[in-house]
């Protein structure tokens, strides 16, 4: 099975780091932390990746260059032009011939893709998202009232659950025709599509662990939980 990984973003949220190197390429431990995702999912089955590039691209193809180094067929499709997180599927080759997955390249995430993909396949749909229950604090008194504005209730500092996406998606080939070539469209925009077109789309539920290296203080957690982790996400007999 291949993997799409989502590898052209500017990564704005985590500069100035990524000025210089692509978020992809941002170390935790001694591995970028794309690298601790290809060997994910080399583990899972996967055999082949496509990274969708385009900002610092050449870092990116220097590093990893074919993937034999992983033991991993790596290929490269550059966009020209930003085309949002799935646009950049149009410009790929060969993606209509079987079910795929899709992913961000900076994902901590101690997720089995291969039972991710199980569930896909069982499940009948057109596609898959893995989701997570996301915590959101709110550090405020938030206030209830009525159409007269008089208080009926007042809650201090909440805490709401969200189920949220993980960025990590599967899909069968047919989703595909609802792109066209070098359209600017986000994945959002897809699976809503996909939802008012009564096709089916199934959530993932995961409850292990999973960052996503959006901010300065989401990349310094994941590097302690990384070290301290370390065989969870690659595997214990992985070389330090």
């Amino acid at each position: 099975m291949r993997a799409i990984i989502l590898a052209g973003g500017k990564g704005q949220r985590l500069r100035p780091y990524t000025t210089v190197l692509p978020k992809p390429l941002m170390p935790i431990g001694d591995m970028p932390i794309l690298e601790v995702v290809l060997r994910q999912l080399k583990r899972a089955g996967i055999s082949r990746v496509t990274m969708a590039v385009g900002y610092l691209a050449e870092l990116l193809q220097a590093f990893f260059q074919d993937g034999k180094r992983l033991g991993l067929p790596i290929d490269y499709s550059m966009e020209e032009r930003p085309l949002g997180t799935v646009g950049p599927l149009t410009l790929i080759d060969g993606l209509g011939d079987e079910t795929f997955v899709v992913m961000n390249g900076d994902t901590l995430t101690t997720l089995d893709y291969s039972a991710l993909i199980a569930h896909h396949k069982a499940s009948g749909a057109m596609a898959t998202i893995a989701t997570y229950v996301r915590e959101v604090k709110i550090d405020f008194g938030v206030i209830e009232s009525d159409t007269d504005g008089m208080i009926t209730g007042y809650v201090e500092k909440p805490t709401f659950d969200y189920r949220v996406s993980m960025g990590i998606y599967v899909f069968e080939p047919t989703a595909l025709r609802y792109l066209k070539k070098g359209e600017y469209r986000d994945l959002p925009d897809l699976v809503k599509t996909l939802v008012a077109d009564g096709q089916k789309v199934s959530a993932y539920p995961f409850t292990g662990y999973w960052l996503d290296m959006g901010r300065p203080d989401d990349y310094e957690r994941a590097i302690e939980e990384f070290e301290s982790r370390r065989s969870e996400f690659i595997g214990p007999d992985a070389a330090p």
